[in-house]
């Protein structure tokens, strides 16, 4: 047997200019771009085509919890592959799947102990919203198919959870379905009007759910769909209580309530799920992701309420089919890595990760010392580092490449991957990550906006 042919690093950028469509690509350059390439991992490190080691600020996208080069999950891929690489879910499962299901039914907050498996974020969230159509169409209310959703969230990239995205930039150059979204506000207490007094900041959100259900009416509304700290949307956490609150609101007017947790569960915030541990809050159904297998193999699923499948069940129409599947779902080596992974957040991580927190936030909080930062917010271990031209105004800068390019590209130079969004930096490294690591990837962050506001000031385009 022949291994792959070596390439050097240099040939492979070339290749992707020459042949690789790259996600989420602007028509100006789509199939005709190339993107920093890193070819090796370990830990919390990646390194790139400059042959410099970098601190993996986003964590891949979110998911390389276990930190990259684990034995433990790489051995886990080959064992599984050996023994069954695939089998198909519409008539056979398999072991990993069903044990999967098990443990992390151990894991779930109240009743949800049924399970699907996707193949990662976007079909999770697919899954979950056409499974809120089947649930009201089964028990005879197809016209309860609208969703509520919220400005600046982010749920995917498939056609229903794309149309649930906040941000315009997801849709605007394709089509949607606009007619089934309700956008509420987005719960950002940074953004509050006039520095409204936070309880009056959630009284207003409260107000603007009660009066967008009477305004569609509940028998029109299917769920609701949030995640419990708005990651791409810039680490939103919003105030304390607001998600136990919507939650209740939901219950009382028969809507479904999804917690969308493809970012905040396997650790993030330092349980496996998040939900009812950091929000006090139970969910009908819980979509996730990314951290399920640390990125190591793509899976996704959903977990539902036993009470959503017993009403299923006891409806007049048990020859209904959920017509809903995925080539890929149930993937036995994703469930082999999920269960290794899952060993290794019980084992140590999850612990580490609730210890290593207040840290993690305290020492990124001392970037606000720069002017250019309005904010340090984050919770876990996943912050936001947003930029303002201003403090008293809360302005965000946002130039022709942004700002938080700009400073990515200085902190790359220095050792650090950064995740810019527009005038925010995100930052959620791996969960193994040590208090010295914390310690080079803030000091290398604030050298990066320092620079940046050099640069600005040279440019003239900021004063501060």
């Amino acid at each position: 047997m022949k291994a792959m042919p070596p390439i050097d690093i240099e040939t492979a950028a070339e290749l992707a200019v020459d042949h690789l469509i790259q996600p989420w690509p602007v028509a100006g350059s789509i199939g005709d771009e190339t993107r920093g390439m890193v070819d090796e991992a370990e830990g919390v490190y990646v390194y790139d085509d400059k042959g410099r080691r970098l601190i993996d600020g986003p964590a891949g996208m979110w998911c390389t919890n276990a930190g990259h080069r684990n034995k433990v999950l790489a051995d886990a891929l080959h064992e599984q592959a050996m023994a069954l690489s695939y089998n198909t879910p519409w008539y056979t499962s398999s072991p990993p799947a069903a044990i999967l299901a098990e443990r992390l039914a151990k894991h779930t907050p109240g009743d949800l102990n049924h399970f699907f498996f996707t193949t990662g974020g976007s079909t999770a969230v697919e899954t979950a919203l056409r499974f809120a159509w089947f649930y009201n169409t089964v028990r005879g209310r197809p016209e309860k198919c609208k969703f509520l959703c919220r400005e600046g969230g982010y749920h995917g990239s498939t056609y229903l959870s794309a149309s649930m995205n906040g941000n315009p930039r997801t849709r605007n150059w394709m089509a949607s379905a606009e007619e089934l979204v309700i956008r509420l506000s987005s719960p950002d207490p940074f953004r509050r009007l006039d520095d409204m007094p936070v309880e009056a900041f959630m009284q207003s959100l409260e107000n603007e759910l009660r009066e967008a259900i009477d305004s569609h009416g509940a028998e029109n509304i299917a769920a609701f769909i949030g995640e419990p700290i708005m990651a791409s949307g810039g680490v939103i956490v919003p105030p304390e209580g607001y998600y136990k609150r919507i939650r209740q609101i939901c219950a009382d007017s028969d809507i479904l309530f999804i917690a969308d947790e493809v970012v905040t569960a396997f650790g993030r915030l330092g349980h496996v799920f998040a939900s009812e541990a950091r929000f006090g809050v139970v969910p009908d159904i819980i979509t996730f992701a990314k951290g399920v297998t640390s990125g190591y193999f793509p899976l996704g699923g959903m977990a539902v309420s036993n009470r959503l499948l017993d009403e299923l069940r006891a409806s007049n129409h048990p020859e209904a089919m959920f017509g809903h599947g995925y080539t890929y779902t149930s993937h036995p080596i994703g469930c082999a890595v999920a269960l290794r992974n899952l060993d290794l957040l019980e084992d140590s991580i999850l612990e580490h990760a609730r210890e290593i927190e207040p840290y993690f936030q305290a020492q990124l909080k001392t970037l606000e010392e720069l002017e250019l930062v309005g904010q340090v917010r984050g919770m876990g271990l996943m912050a936001c580092v947003e930029c303002v031209a201003d403090r008293e105004s809360r302005n965000p800068i946002r130039l022709d490449t942004e700002v938080g390019n700009r400073i990515d590209k200085h902190c790359q130079e220095l050792g650090l991957l950064v995740r810019p969004l527009y005038h925010m930096c995100v930052m959620s490294p791996p969960l193994v990550i040590t208090r010295e690591q914390i310690d080079q990837m803030v000091a290398i962050l604030r050298e990066g906006i320092t620079r940046t506001m050099d640069d600005l000031r040279r440019e003239g385009i900021w004063n501060g």
